[in-house]
């Protein structure tokens, strides 16, 4: 008697996890997004760069960057999110002046939740981690100046998939990042840059 409850027990379990089952094998596990996204740095400097550089203030460029995403969906719900672009030239100002560039590389890791009971409206939430790699990074005043090797800060995410069909989407993301580098000018650290970027992207994702 106990061994057939069991064996009930046990039906009654798999029987309720076929709809998930089914449901994440009719869209798929993965998921890859092609975005335009606009970066954009907040810039922030610290006290010791204001003073050392008499105000002038040390910005870099926004601008627009592609990017690809690849997404897997361990449920309806959980997935992993990869963000990845290639290395972006990235203008640097002094004062409203540029003085250079840097190439940056800034894939970020992240952990999604998706709401999925709204349909073909299908908005997300993420937090993560992001990894800046400085390229080219003493491209500045003629080599005077320089910055960090590499940026490591937390991401937090928001957006949407809309479906046009069972393997396309629309999206549009934003992404908040912490970013920030040390500015040296001839090998002396003079301040920090927060750079802090905030991501707008649209873009179209294929599921399979």
């Amino acid at each position: 008697m106990q061994r057939s409850l069991k064996f009930a027990a046990l039906g009654i379990a798999l029987c309720a996890s076929f709809p998930v089952l089914a449901q994440q094998a009719s869209e798929g596990n993965w998921l890859v997004r092609g975005r335009a996204v606009y970066l954009d740095f907040d810039n922030g400097q610290s006290s010791a760069l204001k003073r050392n550089l008499a105000g002038a203030k040390v910005e870099a460029d926004s601008r627009w960057i592609p990017e690809v995403d690849i997404t897997y969906f361990f449920t309806p719900n959980i997935a992993a999110e990869l963000v990845l672009t290639y290395p972006q030239k990235i203008n640097i100002d002094v004062g409203g002046s540029k003085v250079g560039s840097i190439k940056a590389l800034p894939p970020s890791l992240l952990l999604q939740y998706h709401f999925t009971d709204l349909g073909a409206f299908k908005p997300y939430v993420g937090a993560g981690v992001n990894y800046t790699r400085f390229f080219k990074r003493n491209r500045i005043l003629g080599g005077a100046a320089s910055v960090d090797q590499s940026s490591f800060g937390l991401v937090g995410q928001v957006g949407f998939d809309y479906a046009i069909n069972k393997n396309w989407s629309f999206n549009v993301d934003f992404k908040y990042v912490q970013m920030d580098t040390d500015v040296k000018v001839g090998g002396t650290k003079v301040g920090k840059v927060d750079l802090d970027p905030t991501l707008f992207g649209i873009g179209i994702g294929y599921r399979f």
